[in-house]
């Protein structure tokens, strides 16, 4: 076991597919339960005591600042959130990446999910009974994540956090830096890069049950989902 030296929460996005709202506000900015989704991620990080929490920001980042007085939080600015996916925001916070839980600051969970401690990298995963077009997992006989697809039946998924050991943080570091600056870098997500290069990344996969993680990427998802949470 390890402890989690901090947690990286990823705010940077334009979150294009949830306007008119995300026109307005960030996406981690819009109330749930009479929660804020942002706000009630780092309390409940908090609340396991991880102390030091590391916002990367982007879009609308002044709307953000509020955290630092409210949390405690480091605020990083991601420069690049316009032009590149959210592996800018891994890039912008490298010098705190150790054994560190890396979020979205958009997710919720309806019991907290975090710990003090970890015992290994890990993606956190659901089951979906039946067709999804969720990225879907393939693991060996340790849990460790084999293969990756888009799309599948009857799968574990990956949805919400992940935690990353410092070793895993500084090879992940590593292949990024080979690949930054690469054009077919820009569109792509942290996880597509782990992806291409899964063989030197072992990451295993954490099971959580029904009904614990939830993410919306429409405002008709988060009004279905708020009647069900």
């Amino acid at each position: 076991m390890v402890k989690v030296d901090n947690a990286i929460i990823m705010a940077a996005g334009v979150s294009s597919r949830f306007s008119p709202l995300s026109h307005e506000i960030p996406k981690c900015l819009v109330s749930v339960k009479g929660e804020i989704l942002i706000e009630r991620q780092i309390r409940q990080l908090q609340e396991k005591g991880i102390q030091e929490i590391v916002v990367v920001t982007g879009y609308k980042h002044e709307m953000l600042s509020y955290l630092k007085d409210m949390f405690g939080v480091i605020l990083v600015h991601n420069n690049d959130f316009y032009i590149r996916n959210n592996h800018s925001s891994i890039h912008a916070a490298r010098e705190y990446l150790n054994n560190s839980y890396v979020c979205s600051s958009d997710n919720y969970y309806s019991v907290n999910p975090f710990e003090p401690e970890v015992d290994d990298s890990f993606y956190s995963t659901v089951f979906v009974d039946g067709a999804t077009k969720e990225w879907c997992v393939e693991v060996d006989s340790n849990d460790v994540i084999q293969k990756v697809t888009i799309g599948g039946h009857d799968s574990w998924v990956m949805l919400g956090h992940t935690f990353w050991s410092k070793d895993f943080s500084r090879k992940f570091l590593s292949v990024l830096d080979k690949v930054y600056n690469h054009p077919e870098t820009y569109s792509k997500l942290w996880e597509s890069i782990y992806i291409d290069h899964i063989d030197e990344l072992p990451m295993k996969i954490r099971r959580y049950e029904p009904n614990c993680i939830y993410e919306f990427d429409s405002i008709d998802e988060l009004r279905r989902l708020i009647i069900v949470i």
